[in-house]
């Protein structure tokens, strides 16, 4: 419950800092859309009324959030409990995956990417905004290398010198649109990646060509 608690109450400065990214790729979705780890639904307000929108959260307490935000908006929800590296819906199934904040976090990356192209529809997008690894050799790379224990420790696994784009140029899908740009309200996690990935048609996990 506290790390809800900490999503809901305190993390309003970062989420203006990203308001513009999160608006130019979550305005124009359509269709079936699912979100792994919506916390307490920060990115809903982003989301068109008329989508029909699927959230896979661990933490049962953050749902009560997820339901009043979106009763709020008028969206069309449902809530689901489970893992993002063992997604709880068919293959080829929706339209868009949203992941924010998320990669930082999961114990297997690579597979959880994996696990969104698979219910990908071929043509449906990915769409991310995550913080990332500093350069190599910076100073502030050698921070996140040695806050990571820490970080791990009390901010539900994040580890903040991942090279998530690494993990999404190499899953295999058709196109990719990626962009580097820094969060300044940051301090550790200040290094960020937004972009949409494009599963190809007739394609399954694992195949095709990036970029």
């Amino acid at each position: 419950w506290a790390q809800a608690l900490i999503q809901a109450r305190l993390n309003v400065r970062y989420e203006l800092s990203g308001a513009g990214k999160k608006q130019a790729l979550f305005g124009g979705i359509t269709g079936d859309v699912l979100e792994i780890g919506p916390g307490t639904g920060v990115n809903l307000v982003y989301l068109p009324v008329g989508i029909r929108w699927i959230g896979v959260e661990p933490n049962k307490f953050m749902h009560s959030y997820l339901r009043e935000l979106g009763l709020k908006l008028g969206l069309s929800i449902d809530i689901r409990a489970g893992a993002a590296e063992q997604l709880p819906v068919p293959d080829n199934s929706m339209d868009a995956v949203i992941s924010t904040q998320v990669l930082c976090s999961v114990a297997d990356p690579a597979k959880v990417v994996q696990e969104i192209q698979r219910v990908l529809k071929p043509g449906g997008r990915f769409l991310f905004v995550e913080h990332v690894a500093a350069a190599s050799g910076t100073r502030l790379r050698r921070w996140q290398r040695l806050a990571r224990p820490i970080s791990a420790l009390i901010g539900d696994g994040c580890h903040p010198d991942r090279e998530t784009w690494s993990d999404i140029e190499q899953a295999g899908f058709a196109h990719i649109q990626l962009e580097h740009f820094e969060i300044e309200s940051a301090v550790l996690s200040k290094p960020h990646i937004a972009g949409v990935a494009i599963k190809g048609p007739g394609l399954s996990a694992g195949t095709g060509r990036v970029r």
